[in-house]
């Protein structure tokens, strides 16, 4: 008789990178970790310059995935599914049935070599509508050079696999609206002295480099547009910023300040400007919770030129925290014009300092915000606060329901069980044991007559 043999599943990511990878490709692991008819081995890879040292052992489930790290070399057989959470052009396909998981792009084209590198996979998951149409609708002419020199059209490169979207799963244990107690610590206090105004706008993510306007995030262009706003202003609000460059180091805090500085050099001859708070290094988890249900937060706010999905503003809204974004890209799955405020704008070409190929070609656009919306949209929500705050909390609520680490693990588990249905099970053979016979007459055993030798 046959025992099926657990699916061995080989997951290739940068595990321990800070980084919005990073935080994606572990919620994978966790929503699967615990499934007794799998073998899971994990292969941490690096994530740009990133920091590798999120994974604490003495987290249990950050034990359990360290516990899974093993070298390509260990793997000894081909994986019955593997899976790959990066970037398209460097998936692998190593498995019997194989997974791409990617965050895909923060603009309106996709490279060619991203969908060649989609199409080695058996199937595709991205976390928003908005990325999964971007992957369909891109189409390359794919050209041969010809000895004269001119070149011949020999087909086309789209999209040909398989595309579905998962949303990236909130852990809704920590971020969710939490009572002043529960926020009581010594990074709270510390923040609370820090921040001497008692309304605050709140703005996360990397300022990456750029001239003006052309970073991904576009805070330079946030900045401008919130002193724009609050010139001159009695009892003006202040601007949170939770933001670093390449890393957390000292020289990269310094230059933060610097370009903080050079901005606020515009608005010399003002009588007064409101208030700019850097918060610059590494936050838990539980911190950032505890930084979107400081009192003195009373929205998130960004101007970015796209998004994947949006990982930092859904987090934000889940802790009841009123969002102020672009009307465009990933994070349109969770946010709306009913219960949160987005601002206007076009788009446009993304700037020559900003290809990067291949995750950034030409002939790309991107989102650009009308600054008058933003400074608009600014001023409107502190204006009418309270009808805002009511909205945010109301959205927040749906985004808890709707977006949790536990629908995500649902869904993605329903995805895998219909994989592991198409792949043949392993059988190990049990042969049962073999009594030794004598040469006894045996019962329903058959006596052989004697033979005698013929001459």
């Amino acid at each position: 008789y046959g025992e099926c043999m657990k699916k061995l599943v080989v997951m290739v990511a940068p595990f321990n990178t800070r980084s919005g990878y990073g935080d994606h490709a572990r919620s994978i692991f966790y929503s699967i970790m615990d499934r007794e008819d799998i073998d899971i081995k994990c292969i941490d890879v690096k994530w740009g310059g990133t920091p590798r040292n999120h994974l604490r052992p003495e987290v249990p489930r950050h034990k359990k995935l360290l516990d899974s790290f093993v070298s390509q070399q260990e793997i000894k057989q081909q994986p019955d599914v593997y899976i790959d959470i990066r970037i398209p052009n460097e998936f692998g396909n190593g498995g019997k049935f194989n997974i791409g998981i990617t965050a895909g792009v923060e603009t309106n084209v996709v490279s060619p070599e991203f969908l060649m590198g989609m199409n080695n996979m058996n199937l595709n998951i991205v976390p928003s509508n908005f990325t999964a149409q971007t992957f369909r609708s891109c189409t390359y002419d794919q050209m041969q050079d010809l000895p004269d020199g001119s070149k011949q059209k020999t087909g086309t490169i789209s999209l040909q696999k398989p595309i579905s979207v998962l949303f990236e799963g909130v852990d809704t244990d920590v971020y969710k609206p939490l009572s002043q107690d529960e926020i009581e610590s010594e990074f709270t206090n510390d923040l609370t002295n820090l921040v001497k105004e008692d309304f605050a706008y709140l703005h996360v993510g990397q300022w990456t480099r750029g001239k003006y306007g052309e970073d991904r995030k576009n805070i330079p262009l946030l900045i401008k547009c919130f002193l724009q706003a609050f010139t001159n202003t009695p009892n003006p609000p202040a601007l949170v910023l939770k933001t670093s460059g390449a890393d957390f180091s000292i020289l990269d805090r310094e230059d933060c300040i610097k370009n903080i500085k050079e901005i606020k050099k515009k608005f010399a001859s003002a009588d007064s400007l409101p208030s700019i708070y850097l918060i610059h290094g590494d936050l838990t988890i539980q911190q950032m919770s505890y930084l979107y249900n400081n009192p003195k937060i009373k929205c998130f706010i960004s101007c970015t030129h796209g998004e994947g999905f949006g990982r930092p503003l859904l987090e934000a809204s889940c802790c009841g925290l009123p969002v102020i974004a672009p009307k465009w890209s990933g994070h349109l799955d969770f946010l709306d014009d009913k219960d949160s405020l987005l601002i206007d704008g076009h788009l446009k070409d993304v700037a020559e300092s900003q290809i990067w190929k291949p995750i950034i070609v030409k002939p790309s656009k991107w989102f650009s915000v009308t600054e008058a919306d933003v400074i608009r949209k600014i001023r409107m929500f502190r204006k009418k606060y309270p009808i805002f705050n009511k909205k945010g909390k109301r959205l927040g609520k749906k985004n808890l329901r709707e977006f949790s680490l536990e629908k995500m693990a649902i869904k993605f588990n329903s995805t895998l069980d219909e994989v592991l249905q198409q792949i043949p099970s392993a059988m190990s053979l049990k042969l049962p044991k073999l009594k030794k016979v004598d040469n006894k007459p045996q019962p329903n055993t058959i006596k052989l007559p004697k033979l005698k030798k013929i001459t």
